[in-house]
């Protein structure tokens, strides 16, 4: 069975912010593969569906985003679920705006949410589908960063937003029908390193 796990804030307040465009991406699913998320018996949204034979959970934690690990560790514990079978997907304002990257496994990168995943599952070999947030107007101070992950979308930068996440959704698709190496050499740029 496979889950992919969008991380975000949960309330109306944190619509449109870039620090939610894993839920995004989990509502685009949603809606392309017909189903609907409903509270689950873990602090999460959850909705099961089929992919071309496969099992999958959709799953937005309501954790808030700095306690995402509860949500997830309740998922593996659970649904007995594989790390290398949970596609996690977030922001990351280390990337320019309207790119995605895909990685197999790796460190928290920075991001709150990767690290109270690590923190509570004790695991670092999870995919992860990271959504690039840096718009033009991205400052330069960390003391002003909490801030901007929490604004929301610039009209002009609306259109490449809904451009990612339909990206990131087919990317999304992709590692269920062929894997996370398959979906890593179709989405990845060629232009980014990886760190």
């Amino acid at each position: 069975m496979y889950f992919i796990v969008g991380l975000g804030n949960p309330g109306s307040e944190y619509e449109g912010t870039r620090h939610n465009i894993g839920f995004r991406v989990i509502d685009a699913l949603a809606d392309r593969l017909g189903v609907k998320l409903l509270p689950g018996r873990g602090d999460y949204l959850i909705s099961f569906t089929t992919y071309q034979g496969k099992k999958v959970g959709l799953v937005k934690p309501t954790t808030y985003m700095n306690n995402s690990g509860i949500a997830v560790l309740d998922i593996i514990e659970r649904f007995k679920a594989i790390p290398e079978n949970i596609l996690v997907v977030c922001d990351d304002f280390q990337l320019p705006l309207g790119s995605i990257r895909l990685r197999q496994r790796g460190s928290d990168g920075g991001h709150n949410g990767l690290y109270s995943i690590i923190f509570h599952t004790q695991i670092q070999n999870f995919p992860r589908l990271r959504c690039g947030i840096a718009g033009t107007t991205f400052p330069r101070s960390k003391t002003e960063r909490s801030h901007y992950v929490l604004s929301t979308f610039n009209p002009d930068e609306v259109p490449i937003v809904e451009e990612m996440v339909l990206r990131a959704r087919s990317a999304a698709l992709t590692y269920l029908s062929e894997g996370i190496s398959s979906a890593m050499n179709k989405y990845n740029p060629k232009t980014i390193k990886e760190s």
